[in-house]
């Protein structure tokens, strides 16, 4: 606040803020006098909105209006209050988030709520505050009594045995410690430490403490072992990157799994840390996350923070606030870590870059990896993307020198790769006249291994103990009443599920539509499974890992742990146990129904078994035993199998590519998918068609580059038909789909058709 009783006209008079909801633009506010000296760019705002006062962004901060946007200022509202004094969100921060709202055609504000961690706008989310006590008066004392501080001639009182062991432990902690550290390290109560506060040598007052997700983890024994030459030459190429005068460099890493890339990770984040830079890592799922937690801890001590969804509130919080401070130098985390506060960046890791899960499919809508590449591009830092798989975009890339491409085609130690075999299952029936869901080889194999104390891994991409339930009478599938899914079985809780919008009911005793007795559970999922091995084999000690096992905090740190030392024979579950982990004592992996993924509509459903396949290939054999994987298939001829079969991803990769040239897919041409929803069919519909013909007038005014030698034209809009799931959480879904040979084709096409529809009467809150 000026301090002349006038206007400071340096001062911001306006802001622009934006907001968490569903709109492409931002908003003007009047700033109040007594506000505008605390007013930052970054800061959280209280806002008014329609009928409702919400949270807001600081994004842009003016003396005067803005120029070029017209605005009736009678209508300009004022802002209700400044939330932050010292801003959450950091220039970085703002300017990467606009760049992902823009390039996805998604909403800033939503964008820029999706960059902190959850729950910081509520009032629950607070700091975790304990007592503490600190030395005050320490001249040189002598045992067993200590010269009193001036206390009006108060006279010395020696000090008591248990006042003496507070004394030394707090000196050998700095002068300062929690309260109830010192009652539990010295083994005393509460009384002996009141009373040296009472005579004034130590003080007692509250302070804010982390919530440490790690505080009481395990850490790994360090392993300095000396690099291959094929790691030695892949660290050589980051780390001189990393300092070549802040210039932003990306690195696709492709090695086999147990090649050795996590240690290349670790070394270049030292490297990065040495020359004053921040490093940041993305793995793709949570179980991935307290592996590689623990052994950075155990490298870099409190330097690391981590972010992911399976913490507290109050730890995300914590860990968060952490980076912001800058204590932590090293994050990691799943998709949404790419949005953490670190300053002066010097290196950004994504682990498994081929993974979907780096892909947000709600709103806001990104894609981890490509934020990933941009924010290192922004901090003139290097990006690494690492991968026994390579998704297809990024190895073309790395063939065209777009990223420059390290290879580490061996495992460590002269390991060689598990050997695999294609269980034709069409002979299986033949010769049980049935389908089974665990071939005689498999369970052969099973039996062979543990016999030799050998730990196995069962791999099936499905969740609950049935697909779907089926009226052998009417015919007729139990569906949700929300989606357009049939419903799973889950026979722990005697429940049908939804695995869309979670809607549950419990498993009827006869069909809803006909009333027949008659039900069929079709399809095994994961928990059918773990029960038929279970009794096939009631010696071994079995777990399940799924979203549904897993649900709770800690659970699959447990069961990896508890697998890792040995206390468990098998490992039955969904993806989540495919990538990243190290198992030396694994032996055999077996593949059960790998042709649910093949028969997706999705041009990526080769790519992504093959990768699959070749990921939980890879836990086997990563000790001094021969590894073994069967794959159980009705379509062994297939060329992801085949090709997944030998690990071969060279040979997968020159023949996809082929089929991606020949129809017109990445990385050959750009795709872009707009997804028309509401709870009213027909309204949903109406929008569509009103997009649809500007995305028509659009594409006629842009002039699009057509590829050489190609008969596609440069444009193609297809659409709007029903989704895949043409209804979902009790909406109804269309799409539309834009096929360019650019991404500034199909971004400016795009642009002006939103543009175009909202001045039509498009409701743009249907379009994502």
């Amino acid at each position: 606040m000026s301090t002349s009783g006038t206007e400071n006209p340096t001062l911001p008079r306006y802001v622009e803020a934006a907001l968490p909801v569903p709109l492409r633009r931002v908003f003007t506010y009047r700033v109040p006098e007594e506000m505008r000296e605390k007013l930052k760019l970054g800061a959280r705002l209280m806002l008014p909105f329609g009928r409702r006062n919400l949270t807001g962004y600081a994004v842009g901060l003016h003396t005067d209006l803005p120029s070029d946007v017209e605005i009736d200022e009678s209508k300009i509202k004022d802002i209700i209050g400044v939330t932050d004094e010292e801003p959450l969100i950091t220039p970085e921060i703002l300017k990467l988030t606009q760049w992902t709202a823009d390039y996805y055609a998604s909403f800033w504000g939503e964008m820029l709520k999706a960059s902190l961690p959850a729950g910081i706008n509520s009032e629950k989310v607070r700091p975790k505050r304990r007592k503490a006590v600190r030395l005050v008066w320490s001249p040189g004392f002598s045992r067993p009594g200590i010269g009193e501080p001036p206390e009006g001639g108060t006279p010395s009182k020696p000090l008591t045995e248990d006042q003496i062991k507070i004394l030394d432990l707090l000196t050998k902690n700095n002068n300062e410690m929690l309260f109830t550290d010192i009652l539990e390290q010295a083994n005393v109560g509460a009384s002996p430490l009141n009373t040296l506060a009472k005579r004034g040598i130590v003080e007692i007052f509250i302070q804010d403490v982390d919530r440490d997700p790690l505080k009481d983890a395990k850490l790994p024994e360090r392993d300095d072992f000396t690099l291959t030459t094929e790691q030695q030459t892949a660290l050589d190429a980051i780390t001189t990157a990393i300092g070549d005068n802040d210039k932003f460099k990306a690195f696709l890493l492709h090695g086999v799994t147990g090649s050795g890339k996590t240690e290349v990770y670790i070394r270049a984040m030292r490297h990065a840390l040495d020359n004053g830079r921040s490093a940041m890592m993305l793995v793709p799922e949570i179980a991935l996350t307290p592996v590689f937690s623990r052994r950075l801890r155990a490298v870099f001590g409190s330097e690391v923070a981590i972010l992911h969804s399976n913490l507290s509130t109050g730890e995300r919080y914590d860990e968060w606030r952490r980076i912001r401070r800058g204590d932590a130098r090293i994050a990691i985390g799943t998709r949404s870590a790419v949005f953490a506060p670190l300053e002066n960046i010097g290196l950004v890791i994504v682990d498994e870059e081929h993974d979907p899960s780096y892909r947000q499919h709600e709103s806001p809508f990104y894609n981890a990896r490509d934020v990933a590449v941009m924010r290192a591009s922004l901090a003139g830092a290097v990006v690494v993307l690492g991968s026994a798989t390579p998704a297809m975009e990024s190895f073309f890339n790395a063939q065209n020198g777009k990223y420059t491409y390290l290879r580490l085609p061996d495992r460590i130690g002269g390991l060689g790769l598990a050997t695999a075999e294609l269980i034709d299952m069409r002979d299986v029936f033949k010769r049980f006249g049935k389908d089974v869901a665990l071939s005689p080889e498999l369970l052969d194999a099973i039996k062979e291994t543990h016999a030799r104390g050998e730990q196995v891994i069962i791999l099936l991409n499905r969740r609950g103990f049935s697909q779907f339930v089926l009226c052998r009478t009417c015919g007729e599938t139990l569906k949700c009443p929300n989606c357009d899914i049939t419903l799973t079985f889950h026979r722990g809780d005697n429940k049908l599920l939804c695995h869309y919008c979670n809607h549950r009911e419990r498993s009827p005793k006869v069909c809803p539509h006909c009333q027949s007795e008659y039900l069929y559970f079709v399809g095994e999922g994961t928990e059918n499974i773990a029960d038929q091995l279970t009794k096939k084999f009631p010696a071994m000690r079995i777990a399940r890992v799924d979203r549904d096992t897993m649900a709770h905090k800690g659970e699959i740190e447990d069961v990896l742990l508890k697998f890792a030392a040995g206390h468990l024979d098998m490992l039955v579950g969904t993806q989540m146990i495919a990538k990243g982990h190290d198992f030396p004592n694994v032996t055999l992996v077996g593949v059960i129904s790998v042709d649910i993924g093949l028969g997706l509509p999705d041009l990526r459903s080769a790519e992504r078994t093959f990768q699959l396949i070749t990921q939980v290939a890879g836990r086997a054999g990563r000790g001094k035993q021969a590894g073994k994987v069967l794959i159980q298939t009705y379509y062994p001829e297939h060329y992801a199998l085949r090709h997944a079969k030998q690990q071969d991803y060279e040979a997968f990769y020159a023949e996809e590519i082929k089929f991606r040239e020949r129809l017109g897919y990445p990385p050959f041409y750009v795709l872009a998918s707009i997804l028309i929803k509401h709870r009213d069919h027909a309204y949903a519909s109406k929008q569509a068609n009103i997009l649809r013909r500007s995305l028509d007038t659009a594409a006629r005014s842009i002039e699009s580059p057509r590829l050489p030698n190609s008969s596609t034209p440069p444009l193609r809009i297809l659409g709007p038909a029903p989704a895949s799931l043409s209804r979902l959480k009790n909406e109804f879904r269309l799409q539309i789909i834009l096929k360019g040979t650019t991404r500034r084709t199909l971004r400016e096409t795009l642009n002006i058709a939103l543009l175009d529809a909202e001045h039509q009467g498009c409701d743009l809150r249907t379009i994502n």
